[in-house]
């Protein structure tokens, strides 16, 4: 009932900071144990480096279906919550949790049987797809510690409780953190195992926060239970966490494929390129995690109550979601821009990295506003249930547009030029987001009489 009368009754503004704030610093301990993982990886070798760089492009695609499942999955909850349907809101959970077990099945038998084959795929050096396949299959086989983690706190943050989620995340960061260098380099009496050490850690952290995520919502959501008993399956519930979920799921799989396509392009200037480019990309995954936060709050608040009819409360968060979002991504390009040479160097970069780097960073960081702005108007849409904008300015901006300007600009004008792709790509992709989720906005409100008045917006 608390979880309600907040996302039904406290002013926007602060529901929608004290809802983020945890989420933020959630995201930023789950992005800061993937750059711990590459900052320990990056002293055994380059080589390794660029092994991880390579993989997680793999791995993304993996995280990519779970948390496009969870996005659809807290769409409806909120929604089934705000139309005061619990009973329709726990079966929804229950379906929820046997599409991720069935998901994790799929993608540990991935890991079982085809791990030496995407290895190959990935690399064509030896040692390189050695590298690959040891930290390729572990994050595989035992993926289902990230996808109940993932399950698990959509949960909770669909009745507005951010903080056991934000625990339950840090838990398992925290102690991956701590199991890195002792795996890696064979400390207090473990052997030492190298890039396989890095993923043991990684998948510990996460089964770790699955089961604290599990046990808080077991004991203390207070709406929405896992209930088997007379539990009846409906594909309509399926077909609702999907029409937001897949959409999300394939934006978010766009990353993955982007970072496999741009890996390829960079591998013909040179390793210390695709070194670069995924030290880069974890990095603006870092500052990009406060937005993230930012917007996976909106998605219970735009739900509840664009479920409960209040749509004068889903304009308010729409009017504060997107300026708050810019100031964010402005103080990463502000940091990006004045402190390029310190990033590179907590991933031990070489001469040639810093040559190549540091003017990489300070041109990609100029977009960081309007990168943030699209991100945001997808999170906005998904609340509603329309997940298309999302998935379509994703393509824009990391795929359609980046990876063809990359690639004619290196072509062209060597790699010193291809970053200016970004520039671009996030240009045409803030356009078309803004200008669509502001249409979707005017849709809603022009069939309902009360609420003409705000079609001005």
């Amino acid at each position: 009932m608390n979880s309600r009368n907040k996302l039904a009754e406290m002013p926007i503004r602060p529901l929608l900071y004290t809802m983020a704030v945890p989420l933020m610093l959630s995201l930023l301990v789950q992005s800061l144990y993937n750059i711990v993982d590459s900052i320990f990886v990056a002293r055994l070798s380059e080589t390794a480096l660029t092994a991880a760089s390579l993989v997680y492009s793999i791995q993304f695609l993996m995280i990519a279906v779970g948390v496009g499942t969870a996005v659809g999955l807290n769409a409806l909850l909120s929604r089934k919550i705000g139309e005061h349907k619990p009973e329709e809101a726990c079966r929804a959970a229950t379906t929820g949790l046997f599409l991720m077990i069935f998901t994790s099945l799929i993608f540990s038998m991935i890991g079982i049987f085809l791990s030496d084959t995407i290895a190959t795929k990935l690399a064509a050096d030896s040692e390189l797809q050695e590298l690959c396949k040891q930290y390729l299959s572990i994050n595989l086989v035992y993926c289902w510690g990230i996808f109940l983690q993932t399950y698990a706190q959509r949960l909770l943050q669909a009745v507005g409780d951010t903080v056991l989620s934000m625990l339950s995340l840090i838990i398992g960061a925290v102690l991956n953190i701590i199991l890195d260098p002792i795996m890696i380099f064979g400390l207090l009496g473990c052997p030492a195992m190298g890039v396989r050490g890095a993923a043991i850690a990684t998948v510990i952290g996460q089964i770790a926060g699955a089961i604290a995520a599990l046990l808080f919502n077991r004991f203390r959501n207070p709406i929405i239970h896992v209930r088997l008993k007379n539990y009846h399956f409906m594909w309509q519930d399926v077909a609702d966490i999907y029409r937001v979920g897949l959409p999300t799921i394939i934006k978010q799989a766009i990353g993955s494929i982007m970072t496999f396509v741009v890996n390829r392009i960079l591998l013909d200037v040179s390793a210390t390129a695709v070194a670069f480019f995924g030290i880069y990309y974890k990095l603006q995954n870092f500052l990009m995690m406060p937005i993230n936060g930012l917007g996976q709050a909106a998605i219970p608040i735009v739900g509840y109550n664009y479920g409960d009819k209040n749509y004068q409360r889903v304009h308010q968060t729409w009017k504060i979601l997107l300026p708050t979002g810019a100031i964010i991504a402005l103080c990463g390009t502000v940091i990006f821009w004045c402190f390029p040479g310190q990033l590179l160097q907590l991933f031990s970069a070489s001469s040639e990295m810093l040559l190549l780097g540091i003017p990489a960073l300070r041109i990609i960081s100029i977009s960081f506003v309007m990168s943030a702005i699209t991100i945001l108007c997808g999170y906005f849409s998904s609340g509603l249930g329309n997940g298309i904008i999302n998935m379509v300015g994703a393509a824009i901006r990391q795929l359609i547009l980046l990876v063809s300007c990359l690639w004619i600009f290196i072509k062209i004008s060597g790699i010193s030029h291809g970053w200016y792709a970004f520039w671009i790509a996030e240009i045409i992709a803030c356009i078309y987001s803004y200008c669509m989720s502001h249409k979707l906005l005017k849709t809603i409100y022009s069939i309902l009489p009360e609420y003409r008045y705000l079609q001005k917006i």
